[in-house]
């Protein structure tokens, strides 16, 4: 992680509830895309880390022999089983609360180890060369994140786009000009160039993979305040006394926007790029 920060168990804390409401999923076909990239099938098993409310695991449980997610909120844990029971896939998964930072753990080797959108959390020398280890000959890891060459916007569709913009001045409104994370703070942002790290544990890649968002979304108000603190920097505690508040104004905000309480928004593409050990 970025110098200076460390991780810390209020990184989020209070974010699970608003999760899987509040974020916008993956374009539509993410998992099937992996699935067959990977060739998966019922003998292979897949680590997913960074688990969240199992948002990667649970898609990917019906193409796989064995997901098992991990991640260090027991929040985000608890969220996952039942995400996963209610699919109907809690016999294909297993939820563990740990860091990265702690595998090998007695886990066993995998096909496949996946990061949604975590990656940039974790131990960028210790994690990847750990991960390389618990690969099979030939294994993956996989990332998958919103595609970032694409422009989106709610032009003529029929209601107002959510004004992001102002929400983040709000948030900082009420929580200061630099980046909030756990129980420090993040003044330059999480690190990017995962190909570079990744290079140095020895994998090969990236290969990407591009599945096409663009659908409409209609986004309730709820939505958009769920979004606002299923996010680090805005995680509910942050706030403190003075989080009603925040919510109070943010609504007001929001329906300044768009009276009607509807946002309108296109689905993001996913970019899903892979790494390769050696075979």
């Amino acid at each position: 992680m970025t110098a200076g920060w460390q991780w810390d168990e209020t990184l989020f804390a209070g974010t699970a509830a608003f999760y899987r409401r509040g974020r916008i999923p993956y374009a539509p076909g993410t998992a099937e895309v992996i699935a067959k990239v990977l060739a998966a099938d019922s003998t292979q098993r897949v680590l997913d880390v960074g688990c969240g409310p199992g948002t990667i695991g649970v898609s990917l449980a019906p193409y796989f022999g064995e997901v098992v997610g991990l991640d260090p909120d027991p929040e985000m844990i608890a969220e996952a089983e039942l995400w996963a029971d209610g699919a109907g896939v809690a016999h294909r998964t297993s939820w563990l609360r740990m860091r990265a930072e702690d595998l090998p753990a007695g886990l066993g080797t995998f096909d496949a180890v996946t990061f949604g959108q975590s990656f940039h959390w974790v131990d960028r020398d210790l994690v990847p060369a750990t991960i390389y280890a618990m690969l099979r000959p030939g294994g993956a890891l996989v990332h998958i994140a919103e595609w970032k060459n694409e422009m989106r916007t709610a032009e003529g569709l029929p209601h107002p786009a959510a004004p992001y913009t102002a929400i983040e001045d709000l948030v900082r409104q009420y929580l200061g000009p630099v980046r909030r994370a756990g129980q420090g703070t993040l003044p330059h942002g999480t690190p990017g160039d995962e190909a570079a790290v990744l290079a140095r544990a020895g994998f090969d890649g990236p290969d990407q993979h591009i599945v096409r968002g663009g659908q409409h979304l209609v986004r309730t108000e709820d939505d958009v305040v769920a979004g606002t603190f299923s996010l680090s920097y805005a995680a509910p505690h942050l706030f403190g006394a003075l989080r009603d508040a925040f919510e109070a104004e943010l609504r007001r905000l929001l329906r300044d926007e768009s009276p009607s309480g509807l946002f309108s928004e296109r689905q993001p593409s996913a970019e899903v790029r892979i790494w390769y050990t050696e075979d």
